[in-house]
């Protein structure tokens, strides 16, 4: 029987332990990234709400004001802040599976590509953890939060709409901090996180890019302006706006328009 994507993703999301979900998704991405034929809008697999995405018990989850803060001069300081990127990443695996399971009637590039996202964010899943091993700790060893999953329970039901608000607003955040957060390693002496984090740039531009590419083609395919349409949608579920500043190069190169970011820069 040919192997079914849309049923491949939703096994790999509901899997708890984080290395078995980075090794199926490294497997998956081997069966099926060369397949220019996928037929995973023609899956007959009913779409089901996901609340929560297989994760481990631990790290607690808990509000982000609740996070404990951290001196990045102290070894645990440093193992918090990259625990809290681990994090981050290991959502991302989710997202990008989800992207694939949740929308059908996509184009087969789209399907491609989420596939690719989801193995470069299980490729940088572990390297933090890997890193995080060697100085002693373990993903799940620091509380975390859960925005990156809510927002997308939030846009679960529209494509362009997940498109816009998840890689275009909540991933791209980390192409504005990263480079902050390189400098507070860079302050500690810390070159292999700072190794880490240059690789995750680099790839998380691609990943919002491909982001800005399937918003536009949802747009195009709807008839509408998309520079108008991003910012319907910031206004509609971004009440607190967009944090500030920016990194308009990376923005750039991932597909936004200047005239978005004038926008962002101005309204929010």
């Amino acid at each position: 029987m040919k192997p079914d994507l849309i049923q491949t993703a939703w096994e790999i999301l509901n899997l708890t332990e984080p290395e078995q979900k980075v090794t199926q998704t490294y497997s998956a991405f081997e069966q099926f990234s060369d397949n220019q034929n996928i037929g995973a809008s023609h899956s007959k697999i009913e779409i089901q709400k996901l609340p929560i995405p297989g994760r481990p018990q631990k790290p607690e989850l808990v509000l982000p004001r609740d996070l404990s803060r951290r001196s990045i001069g102290s070894l645990e300081g440093r193992a918090a802040l990259l625990h809290s990127i681990c994090h981050i990443e290991f959502n991302a695996i989710n997202l990008a599976w989800d992207a694939v399971y949740r929308f059908r009637d996509m184009p087969n590039q789209y399907y491609l590509d989420w596939l690719k996202v989801a193995k470069e964010e299980a490729y940088h899943f572990s390297l933090l953890n890997d890193y995080l091993n060697e100085l002693g700790f373990a993903y799940g060893d620091f509380s975390a939060h859960n925005g990156l999953w809510d927002m997308a329970v939030e846009t679960d039901h529209d494509v362009m709409i997940r498109m816009a608000l998840v890689p275009r607003v909540l991933e791209a955040r980390g192409l504005d901090v990263t480079p902050g957060i390189m400098k507070k390693f860079e302050s500690v002496k810390d070159t292999r996180a700072n190794e880490i984090l240059t690789i995750i740039q680099r790839d998380e531009i691609g990943h919002v890019e491909i982001g800005s590419r399937w918003f536009r083609y949802c747009c195009e395919l709807r008839q509408l302006e998309h520079d108008e349409t991003f910012q319907k949608l910031l206004k509609q579920y971004l009440k607190g706006g967009i944090k500030k500043p920016l990194d308009k190069d990376s923005r750039l190169k991932a597909g936004f328009t200047q005239q978005e970011l004038d926008y962002i820069e101005s309204n929010l």
